[in-house]
């Protein structure tokens, strides 16, 4: 997912995104604990996601706070 894609999505979808990617993360972190995760590379690529997302939304918030 990369930030052009995220920028055509509306605040509420991106924050329902947000809290999947956040459950997402959650589960991952969990498996990495009780060592059942297959691919460790998830977490970096979920959290990065997750900064996306948040940029975005904060691009958004600050182009509503202008207008």
């Amino acid at each position: 997912m990369n930030a052009a894609e995220l920028r055509n999505k509306s605040a509420s979808e991106l924050r329902m995104e947000l809290h999947n990617l956040l459950r997402e993360r959650f589960n991952l972190s969990m498996q990495r604990g009780t060592g059942q995760l297959s691919r460790p590379d998830q977490i970096g690529k979920v959290r990065k996601d997750i900064a996306r997302i948040h940029t975005v939304l904060n691009e958004k918030a600050r182009a509503g706070d202008a207008s």
